[in-house]
């Protein structure tokens, strides 16, 4: 099989069977994606069909810092800006320079981290809790599992940082950042849409 035929970006100078490897793994992960998709499916329905059951509580348009939600959703982006370099590096096969973009990649990821942190922290200090109402429930699960995603990707990140030091740019190590670029952009993909359906409406609200 021609490395041309195959989906990735990583893999120029695999050999045929290296490839074939990859596509094989990758559809797998493929489907573990889709898996993940439809729980985030579920949640969102959740939020919105809980969204106006504040039971006498803040509604959204109190609470929510549209602001820092854009600053995260910058970050988030420049995030998978900065995962797409590393994966250009790792196709040409520079190994420092992949390193480099990941580590970055990281600093941001953690950087999104802190910030939802910050709004956790906000909300709880104004006695906005999980308990307050069904709109809040929804939304600290919704958003607390996205940040889960985004903490195991930062996890991720460094253990793959340790085996790209030790093992090179390896087939398998290879394999592995292909799926890990795979669930980073759709972590931000994701985002996106909570960006959209959470924080936008209380801008006009």
């Amino acid at each position: 099989m021609s490395e041309r035929q195959h989906p990735g970006i990583n893999l120029t100078h695999a050999r045929p069977q290296d490839a074939r490897h990859a596509e094989v793994t990758v559809f797998g992960f493929w489907t573990f994606l889709m898996s993940d998709a439809i729980l985030f499916a579920l949640l969102f329905a959740t939020y919105a069909s809980m969204v106006s059951r504040t039971a006498g509580g803040p509604s959204g348009a109190e609470l929510f810092d549209i602001g820092n939600a854009f600053l995260e959703t910058i970050v988030l982006l420049l995030s998978s800006f900065t995962f797409g370099m590393a994966a250009v590096a790792l196709k040409e096969g520079r190994q420092r320079a992949a390193s480099l973009w990941l580590v970055v990649t990281l600093l941001l990821g953690l950087g999104f981290l802190g910030l939802e942190l910050r709004e956790f922290s906000s909300l709880i200090t104004q006695g906005a809790t999980p308990q307050t109402s069904g709109f809040l429930s929804s939304f600290f699960v919704l958003l607390s599992l996205h940040g889960l995603h985004a903490l195991v990707g930062c996890i991720w990140i460094g253990v793959m940082l340790a085996q790209i030091a030790i093992f090179g740019l390896s087939r398998p190590v290879r394999s592995r950042l292909l799926r890990l670029g795979l669930f980073w952009h759709f972590l931000d993909l994701v985002w996106i849409v909570i960006f959209t359906l959470v924080y936008l409406p209380v801008v006009s609200a």
